[in-house]
């Protein structure tokens, strides 16, 4: 079993990065599975802190489908008051793991993370999200995080409204590694292949395995930093698997791979903060989907079979 730790649980109920309602209920769905107490079973403190205050989507005009960021200004300010509260933990020798929510929530929580350390970056996810105002063809701003965090896009998102500087990005490209990926826009493509970050699409899973792939990802992302932070989109899962997300697409990473993606990580013990996002429960089944979830939380913070 990993060290025991002190985890401070973090809910960001925010839907408005996204082009389909729902995902704002995820971290209520994933706490309702018994998270606090099975992180306890396994050792670790936990407070969990709540939510996030997040203005209601309906409070806002609809988007203008001709606009390039949609909600920019709550999104920024949400990830921003995240940021803060993540920086916080960290420096309190807290473990956050942070439930969406949309994507776009990682903006918060990984700049909370970095602050004063190297940080890698593992982003898991069916999607880049390396999409910016320019590039998306949505607006949708839950497709644009990583692109932000390694210093591409608005100044609200690539700074987290005003929390880092804008002449330094947050996380280096070369020390991110993207897994999982099947689904990109094409002027996205173009971007991510330009940007340094390190793609481990599905193609590769299926040919090398994940187990070769996270070794992979994982010598990479630890590599001259000072610790690592998992974003975790449910999404990269088989719909099959997991049908209770946002963006679902076919063909994802399997429950044991996505398991074994987790446990390699955690082997490591520079694991220092997780996201978990875009579970949508109105789409899900019998709320397998943030089961899930929490079985992943657990995987990651040092559940193993035996």
């Amino acid at each position: 079993m990993q060290q025991a730790q002190q985890i401070a649980i973090i809910g960001v109920p925010l839907d408005m990065g996204a082009g389909r309602r729902g995902v704002d209920m995820g971290s209520s769905a994933i706490r309702y599975t018994r998270l606090n107490q099975r992180l306890g079973a396994i050792g670790h403190t936990v407070h969990d802190m709540g939510n996030i205050g997040v203005p209601l989507a309906e409070t806002f005009p609809k988007p203008d489908p001709t606009e390039r960021l949609h909600h920019l200004e709550p999104i920024a300010a949400v990830c921003a008051d995240l940021a803060q509260q993540v920086a916080g933990h960290v420096a309190a020798g807290r473990f956050p793991l942070v439930l969406g929510g949309d994507h776009s929530i990682a903006l918060g929580s990984v700049a909370g993370a970095t602050r004063g350390r190297k940080l890698g970056l593992i982003w898991i996810d069916a999607h880049a999200d390396f999409n910016t105002a320019e590039t998306s063809p949505s607006g949708n701003i839950h497709g644009m995080p990583l692109a932000a965090l390694t210093g591409h896009g608005h100044p609200a998102l690539t700074t987290v409204n005003g929390f880092a500087s804008d002449s330094v990005p947050l996380v280096q490209p070369s020390h991110v590694a993207l897994i999982g990926v099947r689904d990109v826009d094409p002027l996205e493509r173009v971007a991510l292949a330009a940007s340094g970050v390190h793609t481990f699409s599905m193609h590769d899973i299926d040919r090398m395995g994940i187990g070769s792939v996270m070794e992979q990802a994982l010598r990479i992302v630890s590599r001259g930093t000072d610790g690592i932070h998992v974003s975790f989109d449910l999404d990269v899962l088989d719909p099959r698997e997991a049908p209770g997300v946002g963006t679902p697409v076919p063909g994802g990473i399997s429950y044991r791979e996505a398991h074994l993606a987790m446990e390699l990580i955690a082997q490591t013990d520079m694991l220092g903060s997780l996201d978990l996002v875009e579970v949508n429960p109105i789409l899900d089944e019998r709320n397998i989907t943030a089961e899930l979830a929490t079985t992943l939380a657990l995987s990651a913070l040092g559940k193993r079979i035996l």
